[in-house]
């Protein structure tokens, strides 16, 4: 007679709930043929599932921290993958909220893991290996988009990290810039080149084609799937449905203005007397070093929050404290969606609306510039512009259902944060989750213990 009561059979019975559980959370119910594996581990061990080390006899001391080695990175990467990861701020763009060298714990189940597009991949690597620099993922398996049921959903002003969306083309030979930047430059670069020797000037569009071939030509281009592109950490100022305007720097929702974070800085331009201010108050308004730009002897150039601009202001040598705005109507070749008919800039843009799920939108050559890379790349569809017409899948097309939500991103660092001003929407299945706190953050201008910021440590993310 089975003794149900037996160490085994609660231990199995105990793993089998939380495994059923996890396969109802997936949805994927094939995973329960893996309940007759978990039977055989707890309680009939008829099959060695850890072939590489004896089940009933010692083993060496390389076996067992090799057993210990196995089981951590298969816990950990299941943690990442479903609970939450580590992220480290790599840039400026978020600061004062966020400051370079802070680690951060992103929490996965805020709005629901994703299973992962590529899961057969080298562990705890983005998408480069460690030594090789080569790919670390195989593209063996590959998964559709799919989110798992999670604690909330995006609100307006969440921090967020996401893929980059820009950075499913790359070219290695300069990682630093997304290659659809890297090709509309070269395409100016032709387009100035031509113009100046010609006198009917070409629009930059005409340059397109021969940019891009002049890009690929000369250089590694890679492909990455949606979960093996960078992270990025960005606060969500727009969801999908509302409309985004910023006007002289200032960002307006649905025509309000949108609530600032106490860290939201921008450039000021700071004249003194003649005398430099004391790097010791630099320290104190923890403005890094790497910001301190000196235009001339009396000139600064610094990115303020408010309340560091009120304190400046009082300083006895300092004159003027001022904005350094871009013109309103004044465009910017590299501000989305690149049309010199807008005039957006980064402190000046919109009215832009941001595409929400099973909303039809419609469609002609002056407004498709504001969704094709939505359309072609985000939703796989073939688009094609002949003339005035529009083709999807090779139909004539004036509107578009959009498949998925989107979100418009942008850094508290409003003057050095490549966002959502740069690359235009970040889809859903771009969102990675939402850091909760900093549980370690490292000043890499200090030296010695100096480097720990031990305030920072724990603190809540806002």
């Amino acid at each position: 007679m089975i003794n149900i009561f037996q160490r085994k059979y609660i231990t199995f019975a105990i793993v089998a709930i939380i495994y059923i559980l996890v396969v109802i959370w997936i949805g994927n119910y094939w995973l329960l043929l893996g309940l007759p594996i978990i039977f055989d581990l707890y309680v009939t061990e008829k099959v060695n599932w850890t072939f590489w080390k004896k089940r009933h006899a010692p083993n060496s001391t390389f076996i067992e921290w090799l057993d210990a080695l196995i089981f951590a990175v298969i816990a950990v990467s299941l943690i990442n993958i479903f609970l939450f990861q580590n992220y480290r701020i790599p840039t400026p763009s978020m600061e004062k909220s966020l400051l370079v060298g802070d680690h951060l714990f992103v929490s996965k189940i805020a709005y629901g893991p994703r299973m992962p597009n590529t899961p057969i991949a080298f562990p705890f690597t983005q998408h480069t290996m460690p030594i090789t620099k080569g790919r670390s993922w195989s593209n063996l398996i590959q998964w559709d988009y799919r989110r798992l049921a999670g604690f909330g959903k995006v609100k307006n002003n969440d921090p967020i990290v996401f893929n980059f969306p820009a950075g499913d083309t790359v070219v290695v030979e300069n990682q630093t810039t997304a290659y659809y930047e890297i090709v509309r430059s070269s395409a100016r670069e032709l387009q100035a080149r031509y113009n100046y020797g010609n006198s009917i000037p070409k629009p930059v569009d005409y340059f397109m084609t021969m940019a891009r071939k002049e890009v690929r030509d000369n250089n590694t281009i890679i492909y990455r799937p949606v979960d093996r592109r960078d992270n990025y950490v960005k606060r969500c100022v727009g969801l999908p449905g509302d409309t985004i305007t910023i006007r002289e720097g200032t960002l307006y929702v649905n025509g309000h203005l949108a609530p600032e974070s106490e860290g939201q800085q921008i450039t000021y331009y700071v004249v003194t007397n003649g005398t430099s201010i004391n790097p010791k108050a630099f320290e104190r308004l923890n403005i890094q070093k790497t910001d301190q730009q000196m235009i001339s002897s009396s000139v600064y150039e610094l990115p303020l929050t408010k309340r560091n601009v009120e304190t400046i202001s009082k300083f006895t040598n300092v004159k003027n404290v001022s904005t350094i705005l871009d013109t309103p109507g004044r465009f910017v070749p590299w501000i989305f969606p690149y049309k010199p008919e807008l005039g957006w800039n980064e402190d000046n843009f919109g009215p832009l609306w941001i595409p929400v799920k099973g909303t039809t939108v419609k469609l002609d050559t002056s407004n498709l510039c504001l969704y094709d890379r939505v359309i072609d790349v985000y939703e796989d569809n073939d688009l094609k512009v002949e003339g005035s017409n529009i083709y999807i899948n090779g139909k004539v097309a004036d509107s578009y259902t959009f498949r998925m939500d989107y979100y418009w991103m942008m850094g508290d660092n409003r003057h050095n944060s490549a966002d959502s001003r740069y690359w235009g929407f970040v889809p859903e299945d771009h969102i990675v989750g939402k850091p909760k706190f900093i549980w370690l953050s490292l000043d890499k201008e200090a030296t010695g213990l100096k480097k720990l910021r031990f305030k920072r440590m724990f603190m809540g993310i806002k």
